[in-house]
């Protein structure tokens, strides 16, 4: 998934600057719009220009593969395509430990800090393998074939063995922190290849393996301390993960209907509608057992602050509607860090838990 703080500042220094969902059409040079690992959906028809800055023109296409053959160019490539920014979404291994009580523990704490790592290298495996089978379509668009594999920065060969590497190191170190952990890595990897390999064009099947990927990495928190947690806040995490996708979706559909970008095939089959049906369906189910456990939170640690943190969280995502009914919901860290109340909103809940758990 793209560098989008790169292209939306490339973005600003264009007479269309003003236009946030050109923009967004536009960020699409590494891949962030639309699916996990950066699997592009919007395909804008940009002008044709000689700015070295515009990343659709072949001034600048010129000024990426200036660099391929050269060892500066294969390290420049390899940290680009790791795509650490993406890492972000991998600190939800965190969140099992927290709710278990446990965070606070060096030793669980290490654990899922593994678990971090080893998401890490999968991740990044992942966008090797998946920019590798797309090399050639990459190369005829106008910003994918800016990507270090399409613009020869990586030979497609040294793709493959990276990939290997860190799919295989993942497994590996797994393996020597927890069992329950290789599984759940096992089953990321295997769901992942699958996407890139076609199931990223099978409607409802790519939302439900995107979604997938945030419930494993809070499995894999738990799976790495071998901790046990109510099946309530798996629930949550899975429905709070399909509301979320499904209303990135939704954006992507409006976006596309506004701006004539073309789609690809699995979002031809969804209709603004359908999608809107999907993530309210989603944002009821979350709310509904987020209240459950809250309820159990005052069984089971005889606290208040359960209860009381589901004002703010059903605040929150009444909040992140408003977002995904505008079209304007893309990758839900940047949904939440443009937006202030819902950054607040979150503190609130992290602190209500927190009392609840630790005080």
């Amino acid at each position: 998934m793209p560098d989008n703080k790169q292209a939306s500042a490339d973005v600003a220094e264009t007479p269309d600057a003003a236009d946030p969902k050109k923009a967004e059409v536009e960020a699409d040079a590494e891949g962030t719009i639309g699916a996990e690992f950066g699997d592009e959906v919007l395909e804008a028809e940009p002008a044709k220009t000689d700015d070295e800055k515009d990343k659709s023109s072949d001034a600048y296409h010129a000024k990426v593969t200036a660099k391929a053959g050269t060892p500066a160019g294969l390290v420049t490539g390899l940290i680009k395509e790791l795509r650490p920014k993406q890492w972000v979404k991998n600190v939800l291994v965190l969140a099992v430990p927290f709710a278990a009580g446990e965070i606070l523990d060096p030793a669980i704490l290490l654990d899922a800090v593994i678990a971090f790592v080893v998401f890490s290298m999968a991740a990044s495996g992942i966008y090797f393998v998946n920019d590798a089978i797309d090399v050639e379509a990459d190369r005829q668009h106008p910003t994918k074939r800016n990507r270090p594999i399409a613009a020869g920065l990586i030979p497609v060969p040294i793709a493959y063995v990276v990939c290997v590497l860190l799919l295989g190191g993942s497994l590996v170190i797994s393996g020597l922190t927890s069992m329950p952990l290789l599984a759940v890595m096992a089953v990321y990897i295997a769901v992942q290849l699958g996407y890139c390999f076609g199931l990223k064009h099978q409607p409802v099947i790519d939302l439900c393996i995107v979604a997938s990927g945030f419930l494993l990495r809070a499995i894999a928190g738990g799976a790495a301390a071998n901790l046990v947690i109510t099946q309530w806040f798996y629930l949550i995490v899975a429905f709070g993960s399909l509301f979320m996708v499904a209303g990135k979706r939704y954006a992507e559909v409006k976006l596309a209907a506004e701006t004539g970008a073309k789609i690809r095939k699995s979002l031809k089959a969804y209709s603004p509608s359908y999608l809107r049906f999907v993530w309210a369906i989603a944002a009821a189910i979350t709310i509904m057992t987020y209240s459950l456990w809250a309820y159990d939170i005052r069984e089971f640690e005889m606290s208040r602050w359960g209860l009381i943190s589901i004002v703010p969280m059903v605040i929150a995502i009444l909040r992140y509607a408003v977002d995904i009914d505008k079209g304007v919901a893309g990758e839900p860290e940047e949904v939440v860090l443009k937006d202030k109340v819902l950054m607040v909103l979150g503190a609130i809940l992290a602190g209500c838990l927190f009392l609840a758990f630790y005080l």
